[in-house]
């Protein structure tokens, strides 16, 4: 028979003079290297430091307003004298190459590398205190900008300020989660806030003006004459602004009417004889909310 095409030949080749080698490298070129000699391999591994994480306590004002703070944190830098080397059993590659000799001809197989696990340098010298990849744990101060609109739980990326990669390479970042810190006077709701504002009798009687603080600063409201306790006064815009751009939450004054516990004889006596004479007695007009109709209006 003719030689030419099949499997004879003096090229051992199939028809059109392939040989296996040739075969099996097409095969490496899809399956990443692992098969024949002209595969791409696997690369170098990058050497970048592990993320660190912090949180930071806002109040509402910074929340609100955006702030700047500087914390000290710990981390792992590279030691002061630290020095590296190529890795002798990569030769720098960061990869192991095996060749084994098959049926099919010589498969080739690549790892990472055992001694310097994929990173291609290996510790030359380390300083006292400093581990095997020669980093140290520190103490740095960070200043972190924190934009205004923050709320809870959100995270914020401080890139390169994680810790230090071995042997030089790219830092880790520093990933800041926000917590709220609890105020003693207002609460928030969402973007809405809420506070209550303490007012006498009397104040509740004929009408005054009170001074509350904001997230913006302090304001003067109105208290009308013949206000109830549990009457809710809302500031328009004067909550946080909201993450998403949606505009302003509003702020709920809810009113509480003081009732003295004492009373001096010239009040007693003065109360005595309103009550004889049937003023100040309770008289609901009926139109007057119940509290969920009260607390259905805050949600409409």
């Amino acid at each position: 028979m003719n030689g030419g095409g099949g499997f004879g030949g003096g090229g051992g080749g199939f028809g059109g003079g392939m040989n296996m080698d040739d075969i099996f490298s097409q095969f490496g070129d899809i399956f990443g290297g692992h098969f024949g000699g002209g595969g791409g391999g696997q690369q170098r591994q990058q050497l970048r430091g592990s993320n660190l994480r912090v949180r930071i306590k806002l109040n509402l004002e910074e929340m609100v307003n955006g702030t700047q703070k500087t914390i000290k944190v710990k981390k792992m830098k590279l030691a002061e004298g630290a020095t590296s080397k190529t890795c002798s059993t990569c030769n720098g590659s960061g990869v192991q190459v095996k060749v084994m000799n098959t049926m099919f001809g010589q498969m080739q197989t690549q790892t990472h590398c055992g001694t310097c696990q994929g990173i291609g340098k290996v510790a030359d010298k380390i300083p006292a205190g400093a581990n095997s990849q020669g980093l140290i744990k520190e103490d740095e101060e960070v200043t972190i900008n924190i934009p205004a609109g923050a709320r809870e739980g959100i995270q914020l990326n401080v890139r390169g300020k994680g810790n230090d990669a071995p042997f030089g390479g790219t830092p880790g970042d520093l990933l800041v989660v926000v917590e709220e810190e609890v105020d003693a006077t207002i609460k928030r709701e969402g973007d809405n806030l809420h506070q209550e504002l303490y007012v006498s009798f009397a104040e509740a009687a004929l009408g005054t003006h009170k001074e509350i603080p904001t997230v913006g600063g302090k304001v003067k409201i109105k208290v009308d004459p013949g206000t109830q306790s549990g009457k809710i006064l809302r500031l328009s815009k004067k909550g946080l602004p909201s993450i998403d751009s949606y505009g302003t939450g509003d702020m709920f004054v809810h009113i509480n009417v003081w009732t003295p516990t004492h009373l001096s004889k010239e009040q007693k006596e003065f109360f005595e004889k309103q009550l004889e004479n049937g003023e100040m007695m309770a008289e609901p007009s009926g139109k007057e909310k119940t509290f969920f109709e009260k607390v259905r209006d805050l949600f409409d």
